[in-house]
């Protein structure tokens, strides 16, 4: 083979595996799409802003009765943040606290079948490879995060943080959830 003949071979050869990597990547962004769609929204509810609202007021004031200066985030079952309000007083990182606690609830779960972040740290505490899931980006393994459900589809969540200990947090969540239960159950 002369050195045109390798020249052309190599280019060849090259222009395939990029053809072939490019086809690779296609299957796999369209075949987890389906997979990760039949775990979000199916009843196509979506939380409206005036409740989110609601149940975010409700639980920074039951922190606040409590003395604790706390930040809400409620997020949908995407993970996208519907609302984020910062309490008065709380301090800059409870916002960040409180959305990786609420978008924990939406992730995992529908998966592992739970309601509150708390419930979803004990199990990652009792599992061997539990603390491998704080490494993924904007998990939270504490308490403070309450799922948001019409029947029982998680519909949004909401995260608190900002209180000394994430028991206190998940407590003021429930508060802000039980708050807008009713509503939800009139809006369907």
């Amino acid at each position: 083979m002369n050195r045109f003949e390798k020249v052309i071979s190599g280019a060849w050869r090259s222009d395939m595996r990029h053809k072939l990597s490019l086809a690779f990547v296609a299957a796999f962004a369209v075949f987890p799409l389906g997979s990760a769609i039949a775990q979000v929204g199916q009843s196509g509810y979506s939380l409206p802003l005036a409740l989110a609202m609601k149940a975010a007021t409700k639980a920074i004031a039951t922190c606040a009765s409590n003395g604790y200066p706390v930040s809400a985030v409620v997020v949908d079952s995407s993970g996208i943040i519907k609302l984020e309000a910062k309490g008065d007083h709380s301090t800059i990182l409870t916002t960040t606290s409180a959305f990786r606690k609420a978008y924990t609830v939406v992730t995992f779960g529908p998966i592992f079948r739970f309601d509150a972040s708390s419930t979803f740290a004990a199990l990652a505490a009792k599992n061997p490879s539990g603390a491998a899931l704080a490494t993924l980006p904007d998990i939270a393994l504490l308490p403070g995060g309450v799922a948001i459900k019409v029947g029982d589809e998680i519909v949004a969540a909401l995260g608190i943080g900002g209180s000394p200990g994430g028991d206190k947090d998940e407590v003021c969540a429930q508060a802000g959830v039980e708050s807008i239960k009713d509503d939800i159950a009139r809006a369907r």
